[in-house]
Parts: structure tokens; sequence; C-alpha cells
């Protein structure tokens, strides 16, 4: 069974960073991508970060440049790196797994089979 657990929200200022972390059990993350969501109070949830099995790397245009997707196989384990926060940043984030071998698949929400619990993160302005 495929478990997925995110921990690193809390509360930051805006221009603070924070990392997230999602670790996997019962599949191995080299073998498959990964994505990022987000979900902000009152809006649907959406597309931040993906990274492929092969570890090329995507974003979404209101995080590029601030956020960093990355992988450490030995850990079992997927982390966001969120720099120079913004208050629109906050949201619970999700981390989810998918099968998907093409990239335009990684976007949707619907290409996700397994979803982490969500951690939140704040961020005051």
């Amino acid at each position: 069974q495929v478990q997925l657990v995110e921990s690193g929200g809390g509360l930051v200022q805006a221009g603070g960073s924070l990392r997230l972390s999602c670790t996997a059990s019962g599949r191995t993350l080299s073998s498959v991508a990964m994505g990022w969501f987000r979900q902000a109070p009152g809006k649907e949830r959406e597309f931040v970060s993906a990274i492929s099995r092969y570890e090329n790397t995507y974003y979404a245009d209101s995080v590029k440049g601030r956020f960093t997707i990355s992988r450490d196989n030995a850990k079992n384990t997927v982390y966001l790196q969120m720099n120079s926060l913004k208050p629109e940043d906050t949201a619970v984030y999700y981390c989810a797994l998918t099968d998907a071998r093409l990239a335009s698949y990684y976007t949707r929400l619907g290409s996700y089979a397994y979803w982490g619990q969500g951690t939140q993160v704040t961020v005051s302005s």
C-alpha cells in the first residue's frame, strides 16, 4: 500500500523560506513522477511543481524561480524548497504520486493516484 507523508509546513513571514518533505512507502520514487499541489481557502487545488523519474522538473509560473523540487532516492523522499515566500503562497500543500510518463499529464490532478494528507503553509505579510 502506498503512503505519502508530508512535513515541513508552518508559519513564516513574507520573504522567508520553508522546505517541505514528502516521504513515501510502498513505492520507489525513482521509478515514478511526483508532484506538489496546493489549495488555498475557497480555491481549487492547483499544480505547483513536479519531478519526473528522470529528475526533469516542472513548475507553475507563479512559483518559477522561487521554488525548487528535488528528490533523495536513498530516503525515498521528495522535497519542495520554497524561497521568497509571499502571502499568496498560503495554502495546504499536498504531494502526490503518478505513474504517468508524459510531462503534459503532470499538471493534472486526475493523473495522480496517491496523495498525502497535506501540510499547512502560512505566509504572513
